[in-house]
Formats: C-alpha cells, sequence, structure tokens
C-alpha cells in the first residue's frame, strides 16, 4: 500500500498547503516537518512560480517572497529530500505549475521529484486534455521511447474539479482519478471564505458517483469548524490560504505551525 492509501485509512484526513522557500527556505522545512509531526494526514508541498493563476493574495504573496529569496525547483527537490532524512513519512504532493516542471525538463522532474521522496503531483493548470506528456512520463514512458524503471511508475497526477465543471467532463476526470479529487469548494482563486458554500454535499455525492477513489475539498477553508464540516462530507480537507497566513504571519512560524496542525486534527477527529 502507498503512502497516499495508507493516509486515508482513517477519514477525514487533514491536508494543509505552504510553499517551499516562505518565509526562507530553512523556515518553511522546519515548517514542514512541524505540520507532519503535529497532525497533518498528507502535505502538499508548494513549488513557487510567477505567475499562480489560482491562487489568491496570501499565497500569491508567499510565493512571491519565496522566488525573491532564491527558491528554485532543484532547491524544492532538495528540500523534500531532506525532510525524508528528517524522518516524515507521511504523503509529499507536490503543488506547483506547469512551466517550470517544463523548463526544469519533464522525466528530469518527476524522476528528481520520485528520488526525493515525493507521492504525487497536482498541477493546476494542465487540464487533463493536455496531461498525455506528464503522464506518459508517470506510466513510466521515457522522452525517447523507452521506459523508466519500476520504481519511477504510478505515481498520481492528482486531478482537479471544480462547481462549474460540466457533468460529462466530471465523470470523464473521476473516473479516471489516481490517488484523490481535489475538489475545488468554490469559484474563483484560493483564499478563506466566512462560510462552507451551500451544495457542496450534493457536489461531492455527484463526484462519488464517478469514483471510488478518495473525494477531498480544498478552497475556502479557513477554521478548523468549518474544516469539522467539510470533514463530515468530504474524505479529505485542505487548507491552504489560512495555513499560509496564519504561519507565515507569526513570529515563530515553527509554534504556529505545531498549533495550527493540531487545532484542525482535534476538530477533526
Amino acid at each position: 500500500m502507498n503512502r497516499i492509501e495508507n493516509a486515508f485509512k482513517n477519514k477525514p484526513i487533514f491536508m494543509p498547503y505552504f510553499p517551499l522557500g516562505y518565509p526562507d527556505l530553512d523556515i518553511s522545512i522546519d515548517v514542514i516537518e512541524a505540520l507532519a509531526k503535529n497532525g497533518a494526514d498528507l502535505i502538499e508541498v508548494g513549488l513557487s512560480f510567477s505567475d499562480p493563476l489560482a491562487d489568491g493574495p496570501v499565497i500569491q504573496h508567499a510565493t512571491q517572497i519565496a522566488l525573491e529569496k532564491g527558491i528554485t525547483v532543484k532547491k524544492s527537490l532538495e528540500a523534500v529530500k531532506e525532510l525524508r532524512r528528517r524522518g516524515i513519512d507521511i504523503p509529499l504532493v507536490l503543488m506547483g505549475y506547469y512551466n517550470p516542471m517544463l523548463a526544469y525538463g519533464l522525466e528530469r522532474f518527476v524522476c528528481d521529484a520520485v528520488d526525493a521522496g515525493v507521492d504525487g503531483f497536482i498541477i493546476p493548470d494542465l487540464p487533463m486534455e493536455e496531461s498525455e506528456e506528464f503522464e506518459s512520463i508517470l506510466n513510466g514512458g521515457r522522452v525517447d521511447g523507452s521506459e523508466l524503471p519500476p520504481s519511477y511508475r504510478d505515481y498520481p497526477l492528482i486531478q482537479m474539479l471544480a462547481p462549474t465543471t460540466p457533468n460529462d467532463r466530471m465523470e470523464m476526470i473521476a473516473r479516471n482519478a489516481k490517488g484523490f479529487v481535489y475538489l475545488v469548494s468554490v469559484t474563483g482563486v484560493t483564499g478563506e471564505r466566512k462560510s462552507i458554500s451551500e451544495g457542496l454535499g450534493e457536489l461531492i455525492n455527484r463526484v462519488r458517483e464517478h469514483t471510488s477513489v478518495p473525494v477531498c475539498v480544498g478552497f475556502g477553508i479557513g477554521t478548523p469548524e468549518q474544516a469539522k464540516q467539510v470533514g463530515m462530507l468530504a474524505d479529505g480537507v485542505i487548507v491552504g490560504s489560512a495555513c499560509v497566513k496564519t504561519i507565515g504571519g507569526s513570529a515563530n512560524p515553527v509554534e504556529a505551525a505545531k498549533q495550527f496542525a493540531a487545532e484542525f486534527r482535534n476538530k477533526l477527529r
């Protein structure tokens, strides 16, 4: 059983997002370690990009600072490797945009990510219809037509669905989903909302009609109470902007991360 499958044995799971390099690289590694050791079941590890179209102002600001401090894809993968050296054994899923991966080289990126200890990938600006090349590498196909060793295969590209996704497209994406489905609970960019969107339970049920993989909800979840509400409906709760804002705005980010993870874990359990 891989790490992602194992994480979902006790649902709902808590899935914070935090970008590497914010407020600097060393602190971000310590923060992610603290999240992992104090309640996170899976962490979305952010790769910074200069044009994060799906992200709201909190995450845009954080990733911009990370870029100004010199974060790169290579440094990010080394940071994941460091987290594994520290004994972090929960799933670490890379969340980032396609352009830096292309610039790095897709085959090299996937292999280096797997070697570092990554368990999966989320790419908000790579729609399913354009993901064939990336999926091919994840399934073991090299660019030159040969095959990668078995140890580099079967890592999931996590697909995203939204309330605006047409039914036929939702069915197609959900039916082919691997790892888990990332269900965007609201229209628009990331960021905290005052309340959980109406109709979320119905939306989750629509997705579950077409897949057996876990359905996890993100965008707009800002408090432990909201996480508890969503956790009663979904298999996992994704918290991004609130996590970045709370931890990044603290005088002691690592302690803030410990407290943040513990509060959300306690509410969900």
